[in-house]
């Protein structure tokens, strides 16, 4: 199975609690998300942020509609927090997100460690290469731009 990895980071000028409250409330998501995945939280069990926590959503990509199901396995706030999922269109997904308290704000980061179905088959990495890859950055060059907005930035990194 190849694995995939895609990482962004940048600096805001929030203390890491506000920032780190911000990303504990999952109906943020939405706001992190591209319109263009009219992206809808169906559910979230239970409603507090913790190890064990479901999140049920649904999507559209390139017009097919997704369901998808994360759930909170690592929590430590106001540190880091990592969200895998357990039913989507994805092989696997697990998303890290940590957050470092800086003078003057925190550094927020993605690492997400991700791989597809039939990616081991011949094409696989095509597939991976002409679409997957294309779709998973501007999904997180949306939300790269959408946290500078929402929290005064400081710099950007890759």
């Amino acid at each position: 199975m190849t694995i995939y990895n895609i990482n962004r980071k940048i600096s805001v000028n929030d203390n890491i609690n506000n920032v780190f409250h911000f990303f504990s409330d999952a109906n943020n998501l939405e706001i992190l998300t591209p319109p263009w995945l009219n992206f809808k939280i169906l559910d979230i069990i239970p409603k507090t942020m913790g190890v064990g926590t479901q999140i049920r959503y649904r999507l559209k990509l390139h017009g097919i509609p997704i369901w998808w199901t994360s759930v909170i396995t690592e929590w430590n706030p106001p540190y880091s927090f990592t969200d895998e999922q357990k039913k989507g269109p994805y092989k696997s997904w697990i998303h890290n997100h940590t957050f470092e308290s800086i003078e003057n704000g925190t550094i927020i980061k993605d690492n997400v460690n991700y791989s597809i179905p039939f990616g081991s088959f011949p094409g696989g990495s095509l597939i991976h290469t002409l679409f997957v890859k294309n779709d998973v950055r501007k999904i997180f060059d949306f939300r790269k731009e959408k946290m500078s907005e929402l929290f005064f930035r400081i710099k950007t990194e890759e």
